[in-house]
């Protein structure tokens, strides 16, 4: 969840509905609002936003690490879902959200730990019900590929004031 002013304060879908989702953005990128908490848990942040364009960065630690000690699919995951995701919300209207519908990873090889990576997600289409969005990890140093995605989210109407 986002917060506002501190750990239990959260924004209200009223706040929320005052600013268009690329505005909301720009705000978390700038830090006039909060980071997700799940980026500091998961060792990622938002690293860029544009129209249509979110990206995200961060190095894989040993505690994302499944049992067999490399990175978590699940780790893979969340941080194609937060750039898909984020990619529509840049597309959403003030008065508007939006929430994953489902989301398909293609997990190409192991990150190596510590590697700096990019996750970037384009969005190809927002409607007033919809939005569809692709993503790619790849090494910020190489460029190279690590994973693939691709999301479904609905667009839902927020109440005003």
């Amino acid at each position: 969840m986002l917060y506002a002013d501190g750990p239990t304060e959260l924004l209200s879908p009223s706040d929320l509905a005052t600013m268009s989702g690329l505005d909301f953005l720009r705000g978390i990128v700038e830090g006039r609002l909060p980071a997700p908490p799940i980026g500091k848990t998961l060792g990622y942040q938002m690293h860029s936003v544009e129209e249509g364009r979110v990206c995200f960065r961060g190095s894989p630690t040993f505690d994302v690490c499944n049992p067999l000690g490399t990175v978590h699919g699940g780790w893979y995951g969340t941080l194609l879902d937060s750039a898909m995701a984020c990619a529509v919300q840049s597309r959403v209207p003030a008065s508007a959200a939006y929430t994953t519908l489902e989301y398909k990873i293609n997990i190409i090889r192991a990150i190596p730990l510590g590697t700096e990576i990019e996750c970037e997600g384009l969005a190809e289409h927002v409607g007033r019900s919809t939005g569809v969005a692709r993503g790619e990890i790849r090494g910020v140093e190489d460029g190279r590929l690590y994973a693939t995605g691709s999301t479904t989210c609905i667009v839902l109407s927020l109440p005003r004031g």
